[in-house]
This record gives C-alpha cells, structure tokens and sequence, in this order.
C-alpha cells in the first residue's frame, strides 16, 4: 500500500452525481419545511439547488466486507418566496445528512442511498473507521478489542491462562502460515496476501528473486526470524498478520478501488508498514503492534499468572519486595505465553507493575539494575535512565539542565543523575560509585527526570509502547531531552514557565487589531493551523472558512464559535474575536451560556468532546 487513501475523495468522485439527485429530489419534496430562514423569504414557495460540497464521510463498520456511512454536505440553496407583484429570492445555506451502505468486496457497485435528511445532529457511530477505513480503536479500547477477537477466534484463552498457539489462531480464520524467505537483507519478517496473485520471494540457494503464486490469506513469514530473532516474535508476527487480515482488510479495499495492482501488506523488521509512512498505514501497525500482544496475553489471565509467578519467587527469594522479583518473574511469563522477554516487560506495565520499567534495561552496553519508583511518577515517554553520551550532552547543551545542575549537587551514577548524598549515593566492592537499595526503590526522590523521543526513522506512534523498555536486543535510539526538571528547582523557577505562557498569550491579544477578519488572521498564524485544518476542526465547509477569515462573509455566531475553539483561543482572546464580528452572546439564553462555559473552560479540549458536553447538558449543537 503506497498512499493514504481518503474515502470521502473516492465517494465525492465518484457519487457526487446521485448525492446531488438526493438532495435535489429531498428539496423538492420537502422546501417548504425547509429548516433555513432568510430576511426577504417568510414563506418557501420553491427552493432550488445551486452548489453541493462533500464534508465530511463518517464510517461505520459492518459485518463482512459492508460499510454504512453518513455523508455530511454543505447546500447552497436559492429560495424564493412568490406573490403577485415580484418574487422575493434569496441564498441560504443548510447542511444534509444522506445515510448510505455498500459492500467494498464489490467495489461498492451496490452502493445504496438509505435516506436523506436536514443535518442537525450524528447519530452514535457503533464501529468507527476513518477515512482511510482503518478502525478507530482508542488505546482505552484495546484490552476490550482484543478480547472480542480471542471470543470469535481462541476463546479458551480468555477462560484459563494458555499461550497462544498462532497456527491454531491463523487455522481458525482461514489462513495458513508458510516459512518462505521474502527478502534479502531480512527487512521484511511478515507478510499477508489480501488477493490471490503473483509475487516475488527471495530464493537463498540461488541468490536471486523470483516469481510464484500466491492465494489471498496467506501468510509468510521469514525462517530467519527463529535464528536472527526468537521464537516469541516469531510467534508475535503470526498474530500480528492475523489481526491485519481481521482489522484492515477494508483499508485495503479502498486502496484497490484506488490502485488494482496492490496485493498484499509487508511488515518491516523494525516496526511499519514496508514502503509506506503515511497516517493510515501508521494507524494500521499501530493497532497490529498493541492488539498482538493482548491477544497473546488476555488481560485477566496475565494477570492470574503474574501473581502466581510473583508469590512464586517472593518465596523462593525470601522477600516481599516487587521489584526484586521482577526479572524472573518477566522471564517466567514469556515462556508460558511464548512470547518475547520485551513483549512480557511491556504487558507487566499495561497492567500496572510499574516496578517491570526497571528491569532489563541495558545502557551504553552494561545492565542496569532494577529499579522502581512512586506508582505513577513518570509518564510513558519518560525515564531516569540515560547514556554517558547524552549526559554530557544534554550537561553543555541543555539550559534547563545546566540550571539545575550548577544549583543542586547532582552525580551520574549507574545512567542516573542522583543526587549526592549517602543516603543515595554508596561503592560497591569494587570501589565503584552505585546507587543504594534505597535509591533504586525511590527514584522519583532522588533522581532527574528526562523525556524520550525517538531519533532513528522509526515512527513515533509504533514504538510509544516500547519507552521505558529498552533491552539489550532494542532496534531502537533515542533522543534524550531534559525534562524541565521544575520539581527540583526552586519555585521562582516554576513561576517563570507560567509567566512565559501567560506572557505570550498576553502578547498576541495586544496585537490583535479591532476587526474581525484581522484578528482571525493573526491567530490562524499564531496556532499554525491551515485553512484544511481549521474547517477538518470545525466541520465548516474550506471555502466557508476562508471567506470569514478573509472578511469576504459575516458568518454565523455558531461558525465564529467554532473556529474559536478550533484554535483553542484563551477566554480573553475569543471574546476580542466575538465581540468584533456581528454577533454576541446573551445570558438569558441558555444555550448561549454553555457556549460561554465551553469558551472560557473547555477551549483546550477536542471539538468531538465539546460537542458531548454540550450534548449531554442540552444544549443546541454547534
């Protein structure tokens, strides 16, 4: 797959002409109930359809190869009301919602109008897909999906603990797994055939490439993996083509309405979709990488076998201490589920054994002991532990940290920057500077904190499960970036990154001048949002956007609104906007109230989240 596809490009180019019929046939019939009003109309006689503009394409799936999906458009309507002196005429907008259905295994030849409808709100998608049709799954989502997948699929797995047996699981769905060498440089370890067709493999005997057959449901899968890798991400890559073949078979349809010659989808060794680094493909591994290992180990039998494992070694160690077990305990469960040491790590730390960071962590080639801190001090994307080299790095180069270094007496021990004091800070038997017991079970009290962001050409999405999880087999790098460190320094420290926010925002409201169409400007600039982003934000059509920002159009107080909250402008700055366009906020209306609130409270958040809340307390949409 090679593009990002848009489903709402494909239907807008290829319905527009029955979508037009739809609400030309709906206006007809229905103009003089027509939600729309106009000064010099008090009465529809006749309406007419002028322009028509695709929106917006909410998807849902469906069993099979059925999609349903709502179609949002954005008329211009000409209206006219008739008496016996003069028509009176005049242009309004009004947006529609036409419910479809189609089946993509038949290149949506069967596509159908459901019916056709006055926008006013969407109705609660079941099974969301984007616009490239790849399930919208929320991380808080994903234990939840992959239960579902092992009920239709392994359901025995959700009654006791069990490793996965991943030709079994492929069996079950109709695959078939074959050992067949793809690549040659091993770039590629799994691929998955959507169609029956022809493809090359690599052939080690005789150094070259060539070409075979292949039936749709196959999966291939590089013998290499079991010499170069292990045999638990051998048996991850399995899964991880299964849940492809069970997610992304309809992403891949819409790529073939798009391109015929596409057949199959290969997945690098290091994480991605060969080929591809687009959003879509993105997404698609990202949901392959997080629902494989919950698949492999279900959330509640993890769980049963964790503590089984832990009391097990508590005991045979003689201590009740988490973190001193955690090695053994990690090393245990990924050979009774049959996965990798890291994948163990990772679900130990899904389901809330955050002693598992610590362990097996190996920087600038040496081990380093476990260690652990107060449940929920770090975030994912950080760590205590960094390399020599981005130490002294980050020591010349990093502001932040150069302040808190000359201020405090810190040492970097064992990765660490910690504190210098005994309490933290002892020698080993070889005189070697180390961290005590103590330090390494409390290191959100002694240590620096410092951001992970990845710097090889991995993408971001893919490997935010494996911060904090680096092993000594990683295909990972990192860049280190300090922290702030604020919990270290000194308040006035604290009080000057809030006065540099509020100073800013302070800043750009001085430079606002007293119009609209100069404010909106100024602030599109400061956000660094495009006019596509802004309307995708607000669900206003591009060229509506564009006319208010560039004062061609007045727009409307609830479109004034939205690109308010679309660039989540501060209370003080989105009143300034308000009160320089046409139109003002009244509190004896109470819909306009909880505009206020969501203006002055909720500005920071999504506009699918304001629209809930605002849903949910009454208030008209926006």
């Amino acid at each position: 797959m090679v593009q990002n596809r848009s489903f709402k490009d494909y239907v807008s180019a290829r319905f527009y002409n029955d979508l037009w019929d739809a609400v030309v046939d709906y206006v007809e019939h229905n103009h003089r109930t027509l939600d729309v009003s106009a000064y010099s109309v008090s009465e529809i006689d006749k309406a007419e359809l002028s322009d028509l503009a695709i929106t917006r394409v909410f998807v849902d799936d469906l069993p099979g190869m059925d999609i349903a999906f709502d179609i949002l458009l954005e008329a211009e309507l000409e209206i006219s009301e008739i008496d016996r002196n003069r028509d009176r005429i005049a242009e309004v907008r009004q947006w529609f919602k036409i419910s479809c259905k189609g089946d993509l295994s038949r290149n949506l030849d069967d596509f159908t109008i459901l019916a056709t409808e006055e926008y006013n709100y969407r109705d609660k998608q079941m099974k969301p897909m984007s616009d490239s049709l790849v399930p919208i799954i929320p991380k808080e989502r994903l234990e939840a999906v992959a239960g579902d997948f092992l009920r239709r699929y392994y359901k025995e797995a959700l009654r006791e603990p069990m490793a996965i047996d991943p030709m079994v699981l492929a069996q079950r769905m109709g695959l078939s797994v074959h050992l067949q060498h793809i690549t040659d440089d091993f770039s590629t370890f799994g691929q998955i055939f959507f169609i029956d067709c022809e493809t090359e493999i690599y052939n080690k005997s005789t150094n070259s490439f060539e070409t075979v057959q292949v039936e749709k449901g196959t999966i291939y899968v590089d013998p290499d993996a079991y010499f170069l890798r292990n045999l638990g991400s051998v048996n991850n890559t399995i899964v991880h083509e299964c849940v492809h073949w069970e997610l992304h078979r309809k992403a891949f349809e819409l790529e073939r309405l798009y391109n015929e010659s596409v057949s199959k989808i290969q997945c690098e060794t290091v994480g991605g979709i060969k080929n591809n680094h687009h959003e879509a493909t993105d997404w698609m591994e990202w949901q392959a990488n997080s629902l494989a290992p919950r698949i492999q180990m279900p959330l509640g039998m993890f769980k049963t076998k964790a503590f089984e494992f832990i009391k097990r070694f508590s005991k045979e160690l003689g201590t009740s201490e988490v973190v001193e077990v955690m090695e053994p305990v990690i090393d245990a469960l990924a050979t009774f589920f049959g996965v990798s040491r890291l994948a163990a790590k990772i679900r130990m730390i899904d389901v809330g054994y955050e002693e598992a960071i610590g362990a097996f962590t190996y920087i600038d080639g040496r081990y380093i002991k476990p260690h652990t801190f107060k449940k929920g001090f770090l975030q994912r994307n950080q760590t205590f532990s960094i390399s020599a080299e981005d130490a002294a790095i980050q020591s010349i180069t990093n502001p932040n940290l150069m302040v808190v270094l000359e201020e405090y007496n810190f040492l970097f021990v064992d990765s660490h920057f910690v504190v210098d004091h005994p309490k933290y800070v002892t020698r080993d038997l070889f005189g070697r500077t180390a961290l005590t017991n103590y330090a390494r079970k409390h290191m959100d009290e002694c240590c620096l904190v410092f951001d992970l962001s990845l710097r090889t050409g991995v993408r971001e999405r893919y490997h935010r499960e494996c911060f904090l999880n680096r092993d000594e087999g990683a295909l990972i790098s990192f860049d280190i970036v300090y922290s702030k460190g604020y919990q270290f320094a000194a308040p006035e420290k604290q009080i000057e990154l809030l006065k540099k926010v509020v100073m800013e925002e302070a800043a750009i409201y001085n430079e606002l001048p007293n119009n609209l169409s100069g404010s909106l400007k100024r602030l599109k600039d400061w956000r660094g949002v495009t006019f596509s982003e802004l309307a995708d934000r607000a669900l206003i059509n591009e060229r509506t956007v564009r006319r208010i920002v560039n004062g061609e159009e007045p727009g409307s107080l609830n479109s004034i609104i939205l690109i308010c909250l679309a660039l989540h402008l501060p209370p003080k700055i989105s009143r300034h906007v308000i009160a320089q366009s046409q139109f003002s906020l009244s509190y004896s209306n109470e819909n306009h109230i909880w505009y206020q609130f969501v203006l002055d409270h909720k500005y920071a958040n999504t506009l699918d989240e304001i629209r809930t809340f605002l849903a949910e307390r009454g208030a008209e949409p926006l």
